[in-house]
This record gives structure tokens, C-alpha cells and sequence, in this order.
């Protein structure tokens, strides 16, 4: 998706934001699972934010993520309380497993062999 000089500030600063609001809330609420946003990407109107999250330890994934869309009003609603000076609207938003780190891992298993 190509993305002009604008959508690219505003994913940023929700990646920031987001990963400001996680950090916060702790890795108790996540039942120790360790959350970290690795990436956002936004339509082109600024409607709609994808943000991927990188969960450690794996295992741990599926519930954590549960959670996360469990929570998203209230983690959304955070977020327009800090970005919405400089946007419009507050964007829709949706979180997606960033499976990237389970897939360095099973390379280095690969190449230990």
C-alpha cells in the first residue's frame, strides 16, 4: 500500500500512542505475556489503522490477543484522548498477530541443524 508523507506521522504516532497505552497497562493484564506494537498501517483516509502486535511468548498469543480485541473501545477511546488534537477522527481500529518473530525463530532452528 503506498502511503504519502502524512498517513506514514500518523501511523507512527499511533504505534507510539498504542504501544504507550499496552506499556501501561501492564504484562498482569496480558497474563504475562509481553505486547509490543511492531507496525500500523493506515488507509489512505485515515479511517482505518491495522496494527500488528508481536506477542512473547507465543504460547501466550492467542489469549493475549483475545484481550486485546476484548479491550479495543476503551484502548481506541485512549488513544483519541491523546492523538485527537492532531487528527480529525479518531481511526477505526483492528489488532493482527505479527507472526514475524515465531518465523526468525524457526529459521534459526532451521539453521542450527
Amino acid at each position: 500500500m503506498a502511503q504519502n508523507v502524512r498517513t506514514l506521522k500518523v501511523a507512527k504516532e499511533i504505534q507510539r500512542c498504542v504501544s504507550e497505552i499496552i506499556r501501561s497497562k501492564g504484562m498482569a493484564f496480558f497474563d504475562g505475556a509481553m505486547v509490543s506494537v511492531s507496525g500500523v498501517e493506515i488507509s489512505p483516509d485515515l479511517s482505518v489503522a491495522r496494527i500488528y502486535v508481536s506477542i512473547f511468548p507465543s504460547e501466550k498469543a492467542e489469549a493475549a490477543m483475545k484481550t486485546l480485541n476484548d479491550n479495543i473501545r476503551s484502548i481506541r477511546g485512549e488513544m483519541g484522548a491523546q492523538i485527537g488534537k492532531q487528527i480529525r477522527i479518531t481511526p477505526e481500529i483492528g489488532f493482527y498477530l505479527d507472526s514475524s518473530l515465531d518465523y526468525v525463530e524457526h529459521i534459526e532452528e532451521l539453521l542450527k541443524k
